[in-house]
């Protein structure tokens, strides 16, 4: 090989190696810096075409609340945090002229502290808390058999169950699961306050 060829491979190689070195630091569709966006099947999930039950047991869809911002609560009547009903009905009157409601979903999945009939679940509410906010059917939110199909959606769409009672998800106006917050997180929480004001 004539010293003019070895010249021109050296300068082939080195155009190649800066290619390929710009190719593996542009950030691709794929790129982990992407990781914290919704997946497709998550982002296309619209949470309130799921058809539940009201407290009483009469067939509803959550439909009715296309266009509202939500907050979805896993609530019991014999619990250390049940005081947050306060919180959550603080919430839903000052938030409620703006198309705000919480929506509340008993469950006897954490310590067995949610035992009561539908009766004695509306009685508990009305008279102790004063709760205006919608109330379902009493429901399962563990993963596994009976799990009810609201909260499969909602694990689904986020990664996350409720581990406790007063698990709460921010819903957008269209359907999509916005932020979870964790029992301990009461409803007058800023983080809270603050994600309610910017999802309306």
């Amino acid at each position: 090989m004539t010293t003019v060829d070895a010249r021109v491979a050296r300068v082939l190689a080195l155009a190649a190696l800066s290619i390929a070195s710009t190719a593996c630091n542009h950030p691709s569709r794929s790129s982990p810096e992407r990781s914290h966006e919704p997946s497709p099947q998550a982002a296309g999930m619209n949470l309130y075409s799921v058809p539940v039950k009201t407290l009483e047991g009469e067939a509803t869809s959550l439909d009715q609340y296309q266009g509202k911002v939500t907050l979805m609560v896993n609530v019991a009547s014999f619990c250390g945090k049940t005081p947050q009903y306060q919180g959550l009905q603080t919430l839903h009157e000052r938030y409620q002229a703006r198309g705000f409601s919480v929506l509340a979903f008993p469950s006897n999945d954490f310590g067995q502290q949610e035992p009561g009939s539908a009766q004695e679940i509306r009685e508990f509410c009305t008279s102790k808390y004063r709760v205006t906010f919608p109330l379902f059917e009493k429901l399962r939110t563990k993963k596994g058999e009976g799990q009810a199909p609201l909260y499969a959606k909602l694990g689904e769409a986020t990664g996350k169950l409720p581990s406790w009672n007063f698990g709460k998800y921010l819903v957008g106006r269209d359907g999509h699961v916005l932020e979870y917050f964790d029992s301990n997180t009461t409803p007058e929480d800023p983080k809270v306050i603050a994600a309610i004001e910017a999802a309306l």
